[in-house]
């Protein structure tokens, strides 16, 4: 269950890799994201979206070693205690998705970020 669940945490930020990296490029899909007021985004959050992407990363590092698929050179605590970290991340990533002006972003990115909470939640109980 705790493999399966970190190996879906890696698809869903995988795929969430793609968004951001097509918002980068100038996408016009500004509208599920950074609170969707462009719909192509201006530099500065261009420059946020990679920051992202590289965020995803390191969360899904986390995940895979808290999963034991990937050996991190760290103790196990900072480990537990990184992948709660995350999920709490995530956790807060529901309110402000909710709280977001667009009803796109609310639409897609809410539920995604709930997912992403609930199997980081399982991976951190294994």
């Amino acid at each position: 269950m705790i493999t399966a669940a970190a190996v879906l945490v890696c698809l869903v930020l995988g795929a969430l890799a793609v968004f951001q990296a097509f918002l980068v490029l100038g996408a016009p899909l500004g509208r599920f994201a950074w609170g969707g007021q462009h719909r192509v985004l201006p530099v500065a959050l261009r420059i946020g979206s990679v920051v992202s992407i590289v965020i995803y990363a390191l969360i899904a590092g986390v995940v895979l070693a808290r999963a034991d698929l990937v050996s991190p050179g760290v103790s196990e605590a900072i480990l537990r205690t990184a992948t709660w970290v995350v999920t709490g991340y995530f956790f807060l990533g529901i309110g402000l998705n909710l709280a977001s002006r667009s009803r796109p972003e609310r639409a897609v990115m809410t539920p995604t970020v709930a997912l992403l909470c609930a199997l980081c939640a399982v991976v951190a109980l294994g």
